[in-house]
């Protein structure tokens, strides 16, 4: 079976992840980052980091320039119902 990726810009999430210490800062999260855990122990789950630039989920979260953010509209095929055909 191969795993699942997760994939996650953010370093320090995936070092708490790795990190088998428990966080008293992260309680918030702690039965989230135990399952996930637990899932990585066993194989199923992968956890690849992804550059911010290539996370497609930004243009509904971030202010992103014009470059990027067309790039991300055609990644998702997403089209301008208002320009001229």
């Amino acid at each position: 079976m191969k795993a699942m990726d997760l994939h996650c810009e953010n370093k320090t999430v995936i070092m708490i992840v790795h990190n088998p210490i428990k966080h008293d800062r992260m309680k918030h999260v702690e039965v989230d980052r135990f399952f996930i855990r637990e899932n990585i122990d066993k194989g199923c789950i992968s956890f690849p980091f992804v550059k911010s630039e290539d996370q497609l989920a930004d243009i509904l979260t971030k202010g992103v320039c014009g470059r990027i953010f067309n790039d991300m509209i055609d990644k998702l095929g997403m089209i301008d119902i208002y320009a001229p055909s």
